[in-house]
């Protein structure tokens, strides 16, 4: 077969299993899970020699530290894989519930059941444990999966598959709902974003280069965010201490990551009291400074800002600022230059930040909190899919609920159309 009809019988293959996936209770996923779980820690000597062809393979192919220890698996990260899966097993299941129900003038009584998507094909990135995550997330929301991820954890993705599969098939359950497409070649990746007649959707992990590709090629509808250019306004009214401990946070606490801080606003009325100490502490944090000629007059040692710097994902410790004359301009600012991720507003003004809230045009928005908590996990949905910062059909961190759309569901008594 060829690499084209190996992809396309993946995909019907999971599109087959998807329909027993949507049929199976709560209790029997959970069970399910569980036993993946206890599956990943009994072969955990075995994951750890498939893991170490990755990464010996990864250090001739000169990939830095930082991407071979992402890649890196030992008993305490396959442990966390395990709890992952048990994380999961004990979220309450989304699949058929009954979301709202109304009565109609003639007597029929309407509902909308959540329904799970179908299949799930998921492209993405470096880390094998995403393997566990993402096809529990998916089974428990009772779909089916095609997983494709990087060719540098080819070793370890399909060992970790193979665990989670062997519980599946000792549990009746059609092996096909949880698929790792086992070749690296590009062509896998092209021929998968064409089987819209199979796969529902396509949620890409990893780097904007990734999720462009993605999506120039997809002809199946893609769930994405490309970066994260994520503003703090300081308001007027903001209380210094409670600034400065979320700017340091939302900053340093974890650059490299897509929920971290990258510009500052600070409104005019404050910039010159504010701007120095907040400067001096990010200055002890090693975080370099570009702003505005206005944020400059009180920073001298900030180099100045570019438009290229607005639109900037640093991803690192650096950060840009710009003194706003008001809430409009700040808004004005994060509308033109924002991705659409995360936004938070420092405030004691009730009316500024109800104000923030609605017109802020991101998929989340916080007042007086980092940014850091946007995530799934930290937002209370106990494990994400991924973050999308499109409107259709989620938007925001993805937990179990965004994995399953809803159908309607009508009761009669005889009714007729007239």
């Amino acid at each position: 077969m060829t690499i084209a009809e190996k992809i396309r019988k993946i995909a019907a293959d999971a599109r087959q299993a998807s329909l027993a996936m949507a049929r199976l209770s709560s209790a029997a996923k959970n069970e399910l899970l569980m036993n993946m779980a206890m599956a990943l820690i009994n072969n955990a000597p075995h994951l750890v020699e498939e893991n170490a062809r990755d990464l010996a393979a990864g250090a001739k192919k000169g990939l830095s530290c930082a991407m071979l220890d992402r890649l890196m698996l030992d008993e305490v990260r396959i442990k966390a894989m395990a709890d992952g899966l048990r994380e999961v097993a004990l979220l309450p299941d989304p699949v058929g519930e009954v979301t709202r129900m109304w009565k109609r003038p003639n007597e029929l009584t309407v509902g909308k059941m959540r329904i799970p998507l179908g299949v799930i094909g998921i492209i993405y990135e470096s880390r094998p444990n995403v393997t566990a995550d993402a096809a529990a997330l998916c089974l428990k929301s009772g779909n089916a999966v095609v997983l494709r991820g990087g060719s540098e954890a080819i070793y370890s993705n399909v060992a970790i598959a193979r665990i989670l599969q062997d519980e599946m098939g000792k549990a009746g359950i059609p092996v096909a709902a949880l698929s790792v497409i086992p070749f690296v070649e590009r062509e896998g990746v092209t021929e998968m974003l064409k089987q819209e007649e199979f796969i529902d959707v396509i949620i890409p992990r990893g780097g904007e280069s990734l999720i462009r590709f993605v999506v120039e090629h997809s002809k199946i509808p893609v769930i994405k965010h490309y970066k994260g250019v994520c503003h703090v306004f300081v308001d007027a009214s903001a209380d210094f201490d409670m600034a400065e401990r979320i700017i340091v946070n939302s900053k340093t606490q974890r650059p490299g990551v897509c929920n971290a801080l990258e510009t500052l606003l600070i409104h005019k009325d404050v910039a010159e009291t504010f701007i120095p100490r907040i400067c001096a502490t990010l200055s002890s944090l090693n975080v370099e400074m570009r702003g505005d000629d206005c944020f400059r007059q009180f920073a001298p040692a900030a180099t100045a800002a570019t438009e290229e710097d607005w639109h900037a994902e640093y991803l690192e410790l650096i950060l840009a600022a710009r003194v706003v004359d008001d809430m409009d301009e700040a808004i004005a600012h994060i509308n033109k230059y924002g991705s659409l991720h995360t936004e938070a507003i420092i405030t004691s003004d009730y009316g500024n930040s109800q104000r923030f809230l609605r017109e802020v045009n991101s998929s989340v928005v916080l007042v007086n909190a980092s940014t850091r908590f946007s995530d799934g996990n930290q937002l209370g949905l106990g494990a994400e899919i991924g973050i999308s910062t499109t409107k259709l059909h989620s938007f925001g961190p993805m937990g179990l609920e965004d994995l399953t759309t809803t159908k309607f569901i009508v009761y009669g008594e005889g009714q007729v159309r007239p």
